[in-house]
């Protein structure tokens, strides 16, 4: 059971989200609200009532297009932190930051930073089914390895549960690692491809890319934000019968080990 109320979380991160659209409409760069906000947005008008994130989706030109400017577009408080703007950041996708907060999500991934909406780059994908298991055979072998590097190597002890970590800091660095990610991700251009992928969510994060189409219009929270052309195409092949709310035990809120929405996490370090 998570020890903070949810709704001041909720408003704080909606405020990220209506500062990154902001920076988008003034740079003309796409995005989409994605994955659980979308589903929030068409079931319930807004946020999943347990849910306390919040993730958008940008084409790969248009995400990278933020990462090299994030220092000179996005207003204070408010940061991007990826592997573009931070070589000790443990993740293959971003995250834009309230700088005046305090988040940190669990005791063996101490990436210091605040409350932050997900940016995930979305990036075309081969048509072909055998190729799609071996691009993503080789993402998730990489994706492993970065946590491995990155986590605690004995958060559960000194046994043989520390080897593999220790055995992954041996053979690669988090750098190496990223580097490697990047460039698998962008394999494949988002603009000419028929399918697009997510990595994210893997093999349900494969779908057409006239699914996302061009950024539409959607209410949220009673704002107006851009969600994908085709939302019911999309959230149907994610989540099947979408507009049905799962059974109470499914329905779960993180619990962070640190969350202060008034301090922040610079007078915290």
């Amino acid at each position: 059971m998570a020890s903070y109320e949810i709704r001041p979380l909720q408003l704080r991160i909606l405020d990220i989200l209506l500062v990154v659209q902001k920076v988008c409409e003034e740079h003309n760069l796409r995005y989409y609200i994605i994955d659980g906000t979308l589903l929030g947005a068409m079931r319930h008008k807004g946020f999943i009532p347990w849910d306390d994130d919040l993730d958008i989706g940008m084409p790969r030109k248009d995400y990278d297009l933020l990462m090299k400017h994030a220092a000179e577009w996005m207003p204070q408080p408010f940061e991007v932190v990826s592997y573009e703007t931070d070589s000790n950041y443990p993740l293959p996708f971003a995250k834009v930051q309230d700088a005046s907060t305090t988040l940190i999500e669990r005791m063996h991934l101490k990436y210091l930073g605040g409350i932050y909406i997900d940016v995930f780059p979305i990036d075309g994908i081969t048509s072909n089914p055998i190729m799609q298991c071996l691009y993503l055979m080789h993402y998730f072998y990489l994706k492993k390895v970065q946590y491995f590097i990155y986590r605690d190597p004995y958060r559960h002890g000194h046994g043989s549960s520390c080897w593999i970590p220790l055995l992954c800091r041996k053979l690669y660095t988090l750098a190496e690692v990223q580097e490697k990610m990047r460039k698998l991700q962008k394999k494949y251009d988002y603009d000419s491809s028929e399918l697009v992928i997510d990595h994210d969510d893997g093999r349900k994060g494969i779908m057409p890319r006239k699914f996302f189409g061009v950024p539409t219009p959607i209410l949220f929270e009673g704002k107006t934000v851009m969600g994908v052309e085709m939302p019911d195409a999309y959230l149907s092949m994610k989540y099947g019968d979408y507009m049905t709310p799962p059974p109470g035990p499914k329905q779960r809120q993180h619990n962070f080990h640190l969350l202060d929405l008034n301090k922040s996490y610079k007078d915290n370090a």
